[in-house]
């Protein structure tokens, strides 16, 4: 599972398997005959509609401390550096190559905010970002904001980035992990002086918003046991964080939480989100000691964002809009949506994304034909005052997305470009004149270039006739003619829509003659909101055959040799794979899966677990057994069967708080005692990384150039 703010694109919790290994994975030096056994214990899992045996529910830890679950973890993390012995020469060579694409010294585009233009950067061979500024022009004085290398000596996973910056950017609110289970401190540095203030607030979600004194700060306090969002405090600069108010507290733990500022910066925004329903509670800057307003009050199926520019707020809601549309309301109008007057009408064919206002010009980024593009109206007082144009592209499958854009008097639009030939591409478009300026392109090293690379959108019907969009890439000189192994990639979940953007590590697969596939399949946003709808709760089996006609479809039109598919998914997405590699397993090669939510039905029975009570719009909730049949009917865990599966390498991190390690623990477990195949089933165990793997940009490189070589080895690559 994970929450609204979605991690959701593809790292990976791998180490390498004979030089890289945590410190706290057994080394390889006494071999092990045969894979780890699990003990089976009985157990039995409780529910209104029944009860359910698990044999290997021992295997959950709260505490992560217990000696026979540690000494089990360790054993499969032998055994998988034992397996990855066998390719650890390939995978030093993709990590080799991977990381030599890589400009280490690189940087973001700065952007202007109040004078300063600020950026993120990297120095060559370290491991963590660079937060920087400069005052009045690019070639000012280099001013270091936050620098993760030095706060991160010491630590074996550290996790850190700006929060929130004063209104006179002098005070900087950061938070860091240093842990891996996204619970943040937030710490306070003053820019001018370099002081860091002996406020350590502690238990967050790592949002904040600064008040307009400079004395206030806005922050979310995470339940320590559930480690939901639940609480909104305020902290004074100076005093007890223990003695913090309260300024709003959410009781319903459906919802998840966040802290915003608006982008006229006048106002503090609480925004609660559940699957189902939204809410937003705003405060002037100016009044820190006021009371939040609600600015339209929760209903069920009703959703709603909004953002300020000075006198009228604009809103993206799905009220009677099924793919969203815009309305807008005066700045005295809050608190009814009955006040709400339309700006930009619904369309059956066009989901609006999200959205950018500027004074004069409004931004639209919307997906349309399952690319998310960005559209541009003229407006004047909140009316359209001229066409709309889009931002173009030459290519059949690309995305082109909303950059940082902070001040809302600009003429310049600062929008993202890319596709899976095109490496991340940063434009400034003059939204007046429609001049165009290149910012940068990401550079890409070891002799790319784009020309040899093919994209292409194809569309596969699906059982029941829905029209599958599918984003593919291969070398040029690819022949269609079915020998080709294809790594097929899907998530699928949370409205979450899989952008065909551009990853320089996948050149390793398609040199080496894989093709690449993205399965748009439902569950995400890709087709708009009825997309989403058509791939959750009682219509979630639609996710998984999605991907499995893709991938027939895809091998019937000899895009892949059928003896050399490999499918991967993450979080939401290693749920994907472990329902698919039930249902069809000699469709694939090889499962790769990541922190993969694998348990749905006892997990969803557990309220203790952080994050379940979130999740019942997504997945039902099993206390209903007509949920409970239906996810028990699909549930990866309870749906093993004594059968041939595979290949499948999966890997997880023992703090994490989204999937806890448990899950795929306990999958494992049962995978190896009722599978009737040879073929390798490998477990890693990151011993000090949650959600998002081991922190590092060098540590994700290698962990991909792992999953690569397992898939190349496979089928009997070397090189």
């Amino acid at each position: 599972m994970v929450p609204m703010v979605l991690f959701r694109r593809s790292l990976f919790l791998i180490l390498l398997a004979t030089t890289a290994m945590n410190s706290s994975a057994q080394p390889v030096t006494q071999p092990l005959a045969n894979p780890p056994v699990a003990a089976k214990k009985p157990f039995r899992v409780e529910s209104p509609n029944g009860a359910r045996e698990d044999e290997y529910y021992w295997l959950r830890d709260d505490s992560r401390s217990r000696p026979e679950v540690l000494d089990y973890l360790k054993a499969e993390n032998r055994w998988f550096a034992q397996y990855a012995a066998r390719f650890a020469p390939l995978e030093d060579k993709l990590f080799a190559e991977i990381k030599g694409r890589i400009k280490q010294d690189d940087a973001t585009v700065p952007y202007r905010s109040h004078g300063y233009y600020y950026y993120t950067r990297y120095d060559t061979g370290k491991e963590y970002p660079i937060h920087a500024r400069r005052h009045g022009a690019l070639d000012a004085a280099e001013e270091i904001t936050l620098d993760v290398n030095v706060l991160a000596a010491g630590h074996d996973y550290y996790q850190a980035f700006p929060a929130a910056i004063s209104h006179s950017q002098k005070l900087l609110a950061y938070a860091e992990d240093a842990a891996g289970r996204r619970q943040f401190t937030l710490r306070v540095k003053n820019l001018a002086t370099g002081e860091l203030y002996p406020d350590a607030l502690r238990g967050t979600n790592g949002s904040a918003v600064w008040a307009e004194d400079e004395k206030t700060l806005f922050y979310i306090e995470n339940d320590p046991v559930t480690l939901l969002s639940t609480r909104v405090k305020k902290h004074r600069l100076g005093s007890d964080p223990a003695a913090d108010p309260v300024v709003y507290e959410e009781k319903d733990h459906s919802f998840y939480m966040e802290l915003d500022l608006t982008g006229s910066e006048r106002y503090v925004v609480i925004h609660l989100h559940s699957t189902v329903s939204d809410e937003e509670r705003v405060l002037p800057v100016s009044e820190p000691d006021g009371e939040f307003h609600l600015l339209a009050p929760r209903l069920r199926d009703f959703h709603y964002e909004a953002d300020h520019i000075p006198g009228r707020w604009v809103i993206r809601t799905d009220w009677n809009a099924p793919n969203y549309r815009l309305m807008q309301v005066d700045d005295g109008q809050l608190g009814e949506r009955s006040r709400w007057r339309d700006l930009l009408a619904h369309s059956d064919t066009v989901f609006i994304n999200g959205f950018q206002l500027f004074t004069r010009y409004l931004v639209v980024d919307e997906r349309s034909e399952g690319l998310r593009r960005l559209r541009v109206q003229p407006w004047d007082d909140g009316k359209p005052t001229g066409a709309a144009t889009y931002v173009t592209a030459d290519e059949p499958a690309y995305a082109a997305f909303l950059g940082v854009n902070p001040e809302q008097n600009s003429e310049v639009l600062r929008y993202v470009y890319s596709s899976l030939t095109t490496p991340q591409t940063t434009y400034d478009l003059n939204l007046r004149t429609g001049e165009r300026k290149l910012m940068k392109r990401q550079p890409v090293l070891g002799g790319f270039e784009q020309a040899n690379y093919v994209t292409e959108r194809v569309w596969v019907k699906a059982r029941d006739g829905a029209q599958v969009p599918v984003s593919l890439v291969y070398r040029k000189g690819f022949k269609k003619d079915g020998s080709a192994p294809m790594l097929q990639y899907g998530y699928g979940s949370y409205g979450s829509s899989a952008d065909p953007t551009f990853n320089s590590a996948a050149l390793s697969l398609l040199d080496r003659g894989f093709v690449y596939a993205i399965a748009h399949i439902r569950g995400g946003e890709e087709m708009g909101r009825a997309w989403y709808e058509n791939g959750k709760k009682l219509a979630k089996r639609n996710t998984f055959t999605d991907f499995i006609d893709v991938t027939e479809s895809l091998v019937q039109s000899r895009y892949a040799g059928r003896d050399k598919v490999f499918a991967l998914g993450r979080s939401a997405g290693g749920l994907l794979m472990g329902a698919v590699v039930n249902l069809r397993p000699d469709l694939y090669r090889g499962i790769l899966t990541d922190v993969p939510f694998v348990d749905v039905v006892t997990t969803m029975l557990d309220e203790s677990i952080p994050l379940t009570t979130n999740e019942f719009d997504e997945w039902g909730n099993p206390r209903d057994k007509t949920f409970y049949d239906y996810m028990l009917g699909y549930s990866p865990y309870d749906n093993v069967k004594a059968q041939a599966y595979p290949a499948i390498m999966v890997t997880t991190g023992l703090n994490d708080s989204q999937v806890q390690y448990f899950e795929p623990a306990k999958w494992v477990a049962r995978l190896r005692a009722r599978k009737t195949d040879a073929h390798p089933l490998i477990f890693k165990v990151n011993m000090e990384a949650g959600h998002g793997g081991k922190s590092g940009r060098f540590t994700r490189l290698r962990e991909t150039a792992e999953q690569y070589a397992f898939m190349i080895d496979l089928i009997g690559g070397r090189d």
